[in-house]
């Protein structure tokens, strides 16, 4: 498979990244919008909708029920040389599944990752699988 993208600047502000019928606004001006999305924001945004997507993938095959699923990041950066030192992810999953099934969806949604498995190659992620909870 192949996967193209199409970006430009639009001005000092900011850029749009064009694929298929889909924008993004990207925010690359020096100071920061908080209207879009910067660099790092669009990288986990892309590994977050990978989860999704792998949670899309793999629930039909397991035989798996959820009545929802939500992925958190965040990652740590260092400024000298810029790059990310490690991404922290949080899956939360609405499901009464066991504990063991919730342990193989984590394991098939990391396994079969486009994102997951590029990103893990060249920063750690490290990160969990849980049941959603009242608090959530």
């Amino acid at each position: 498979m192949e996967y193209r993208v199409q970006a430009r600047r639009i001005d000092a502000h900011g850029s749009l990244a064009v694929a298929k019928e889909a924008e993004v606004t990207l925010d690359t001006d020096l100071a920061g919008r908080r209207d879009a999305m910067n660099p790092v924001e669009l990288l986990l945004s892309a590994l977050a909708a990978c989860m999704l997507k792998g949670i899309e993938r793999v629930t039909p095959m397991l035989h798996f029920q959820i009545d929802g699923a939500e992925v958190r990041l965040e990652a740590v950066r260092q400024d000298a040389p810029p790059m990310l030192q490690l991404i922290r992810y949080e899956i939360v999953v609405d499901s009464a599944e066991t504990d063991q099934r919730l342990d193989l969806l984590h394991r098939n949604v990391l396994k079969y990752g486009t994102i997951s498995n590029t990103l893990s190659a060249a920063v750690p992620l490290e990160g969990t699988l849980r049941r959603a909870s009242a608090r959530d």
